[in-house]
């Protein structure tokens, strides 16, 4: 498992890897660097690693707040045809789903505050504590582009519903950690010096399960969870959110 990387504390404790986002000055905002080394660690999670559970969580002040900003621009004005910021796109969707299918069981230890991007890290994880200081926004609308990044969608209409989730989307609302259990978004809320213990009392116990028998419950639950879709409109996600932030660039400059 490599270790030499810029945004991300990576430790391995036996069968269990802890990645940290380690960007704090950003608020742990997800740029495409985090991205490939987000790629890269979890790309090398195979049998091999010995790694039965992989516990992700944010340094400083905050889990996540969201997509780099700064880069978004950037990109464009470096790529006006939108190439770059497609591929950022879907090195966001590989990473999400890299979290939900890889064989580990993927833990999101939140804290402080978790936005957008941040969201999404946290959904496609296979189980999820918080602080209970977590605060929790999807700003998509209110930055006028879609909720377009890394298959969030899909992800969180199957975990907290499509009525709330709707709400939430559209009024781009603030919500807090016990509003976040209530819809299944967190699994367990404790007070932030607790969030070692939370973490540790799942991971005690997973690492003794079989690891087939767990790569087993994991495809099958992934498969149930995804037995309804017909088509996985997310597929487009790096499409629709290139074409918005597109537009929204052009009117900018005008």
């Amino acid at each position: 498992m490599m270790h030499d990387f810029k945004t991300l504390l990576v430790t391995h404790e036996g069968p269990v890897l802890k990645v940290q986002l380690n960007s704090p000055e950003t608020g742990n905002a997800i740029s495409g660097l985090i991205l490939d080394e987000l790629l890269a660690v979890l790309g090398a999670l195979d049998d091999e690693s010995g790694a039965r559970v992989l516990v992700l969580s944010g340094a400083g002040d905050d889990f996540c707040l969201g997509g780099d900003r700064k880069e978004f621009p950037a990109l464009l004005a470096e790529d006006p045809s939108g190439v770059a910021l497609r591929g950022l796109g879907n090195k966001a969707r590989r990473v999400c789903d890299a979290l939900a299918t890889t064989d580990a069981v993927t833990v999101a230890r939140l804290h402080g505050g978790v936005v957008g991007a941040g969201v999404g890290l946290a959904v496609f994880c296979d189980l999820r504590v918080g602080a209970d200081n977590c605060r929790f926004r999807l700003p998509e609308l209110g930055l006028g582009v879609p909720p377009a990044w890394g298959g969030i969608m899909p992800r969180l209409l199957n975990e907290a519903g499509a009525a709330k989730v709707r709400e939430l989307i559209l009024t781009a609302d603030n919500f807090d950690a016990a509003q976040a259990q209530e819809l299944s978004i967190l699994h367990k809320v404790v007070p932030e010096e607790e969030l070692d213990n939370a973490v540790a009392r799942w991971t005690k116990p997973l690492v003794r399960r079989s690891p087939s028998a767990l790569r087993t419950a994991k495809l099958m639950m992934n498969a149930y969870a995804n037995a309804n879709r017909l088509a996985d409109a997310s597929l487009f996600d790096a499409e629709l959110l290139t074409s918005a932030l597109t537009v929204a660039e052009l009117s900018r400059r005008r």
